[in-house]
């Protein structure tokens, strides 16, 4: 078993590995995985979650930081679904929309001014394009927008067609958010592609199960966590998820994705 701390590279139970030739379709999640963008969404998600709670005289107040706790890897709308259950209240449906729509213009407002690139992915991103081998796409559970404002601001747009940016907040005929595997579903669909010849690659509990759930081998990110102790306890429950590789920085995608693959590789293990 993982030790806060140790960060396992690969998961040894059994999985669907296929050969090297048939892994095509690289599907990346964005917010701390290409881009770091939570804590700047969480901060605007806290101003508004504080005033709907406010508005019902219910005294407990959230910080960005605590959102994050509860509620990573959850898109606002699904974040929503959480607090009415939480908490006990119904929320109309054109007060949820009219906050949907709020939260996406200030966490847009904030992303085009502070957003910056988890560190390494831009030049894996570049390394990748430049290699050919591999399609890529953005499968989120963030609005739209925000994903598009995201991957511009820190200029990984130009690494994804613009039909290849997938959001179960807006792609789908019915909004959703990630655990749930219908947003992977529809992108598969639309690219064309198996679940057994595409790897995801995703930061949080939500996102990963989203895959699983979908069918998708999951290369499982932790470099966006803060401090060795919070890595080593997101990859000991990401591997207990059933995701195949913990990644801790995109240095070592190459190698994380050569494990997927059956590829041999120098070393099995990443330590911090």
């Amino acid at each position: 078993m993982a030790k806060v701390g140790d960060i396992p590279a690969f998961n040894p139970r059994p999985t669907t590995n296929t050969p090297l030739s048939q892994i095509t379709q690289l599907l990346f999640d964005c917010d701390n995985t290409l881009v770091m963008s939570e804590e700047l969404a969480f901060e605007a998600c806290a101003d508004i979650a504080n005033e709907i709670l406010a508005k019902r005289d219910i005294t407990d107040r959230y910080t960005g930081e605590e959102l994050i706790k509860d509620f990573v890897g959850q898109n606002f709308r699904g974040m929503m679904v959480s607090l009415q259950a939480k908490y006990g209240f119904d929320m109309p449906k054109e007060e949820i929309e009219h906050y949907v729509k709020e939260e996406e213009n200030q966490v847009i407002a904030k992303l085009e001014a502070k957003a910056v690139p988890c560190i390494g992915a831009n030049e894996e991103l570049e390394r990748l394009q430049r290699q050919g081998k591999y399609d890529m796409a953005v499968v989120s559970s963030s609005a739209l927008r925000r994903v598009r404002a995201s991957i511009k601001k820190v200029n990984q747009d130009k690494y994804f067609k613009p039909d290849h940016v997938f959001s179960a907040a807006t792609s789908l005929p019915q909004p959703t958010s990630k655990p749930d595997p219908a947003i992977y579903l529809h992108a598969l669909e639309v690219l064309g592609k198996k679940p057994e010849e595409s790897v995801a690659i995703e930061d949080s509990r939500s996102g990963a199960l989203s895959a699983i759930r979908a069918g998708i081998p999951v290369i499982a990110y932790v470099g966006s966590y803060h401090g060795d102790d919070k890595r080593g306890e997101m990859a000991a429950k990401l591997t207990e998820l059933g995701a195949q590789v913990v990644m801790k920085d995109w240095a070592e995608f190459d190698t994380c994705l050569k494990q997927i693959e059956g590829e041999p590789t120098e070393t099995s293990v990443a330590n911090l």
